[in-house]
C-alpha cells in the first residue's frame, strides 16, 4: 500500500532511491543536462544502454488519469488507445495535475512519480515489448538524471506503491492485461 505518513509535498530523488533500496532494487542513476524531449536525451546518452523510454501522462473526460510508459520511438495512437482502455476521450493532463499526482514537472515525467500518488489515482499502462527489454530508463523524479532499472524490479516498485500496472500492445492496441 502507499505510504500516506508522509505530508503532500512530493517525494525527492534521495527519497525515491532510499525506497528503491529498501525494496531491495538494485538500479543506477546517470546525470546529465536537463532534457526535455526524446530528441534531446538521444544526443547525450551513448553511455547509457538499455530501453530509453517515455511517460504520457493522460486524462479522460471523465477526469481519470493514465500514466502510459512505452518505448520511447512509440507514435500513440490516442483513438486506438482509448477503446483499448475503454476510456472516454484523451488529452495530456495539466502541468498542475501532474504536480499534484505525480509531483514532477513537465519533462520529468516517469514511474517513478507513482510514489507521489498517494491516493492511488493513476493507472498504469505498459507498453508489452518494453517490459522484455533490460536494463529500462527512466528519469528519477527530475530530468537531469537516468536511473535505470529492471522490468522485474520496476513491476516490484510499483507494488510497493499501491498500483497494479497493465500491459499493453501498442502495435495491436488488444485491451490491456494485469500484470501480476
Amino acid at each position: 500500500m502507499p505510504d500516506t505518513s508522509q505530508t503532500s509535498r512530493p517525494r525527492t530523488e534521495e527519497e525515491l532511491l532510499r525506497h528503491l533500496e529498501g525494496l531491495g532494487i538494485r538500479s543506477h542513476t546517470f546525470r546529465h543536462v536537463p532534457v526535455y524531449t526524446v530528441e534531446e536525451s538521444k544526443a547525450f546518452r551513448g553511455r547509457i544502454d538499455g530501453a530509453h523510454c517515455k511517460s504520457l501522462f493522460l486524462k479522460d473526460r471523465r477526469d481519470q488519469l493514465y500514466l502510459v510508459v512505452c518505448l520511447e520511438h512509440r507514435r500513440l495512437d490516442m483513438k486506438r488507445l482509448e477503446k483499448a482502455i475503454g476510456s472516454g476521450r484523451l488529452s495530456f493532463a495539466s502541468p498542475e495535475l501532474l504536480m499534484a499526482h505525480l509531483g514532477v514537472i513537465p519533462g520529468s515525467v516517469t514511474p517513478f512519480g507513482l510514489i507521489n500518488d498517494r491516493e492511488g489515482r493513476v493507472q498504469v499502462l505498459l507498453d508489452r515489448d518494453m517490459m522484455g527489454i533490460s536494463p529500462l530508463n527512466y528519469h528519477p523524479l527530475r530530468n537531469d538524471a537516468t536511473t535505470q532499472i529492471a522490468p522485474a524490479d520496476l513491476l516490484r516498485f510499483l507494488a510497493s506503491t499501491g498500483h497494479r500496472p497493465r500491459a499493453i500492445d501498442l502495435e495491436t492496441y488488444d485491451p490491456p492485461v494485469p500484470l501480476d
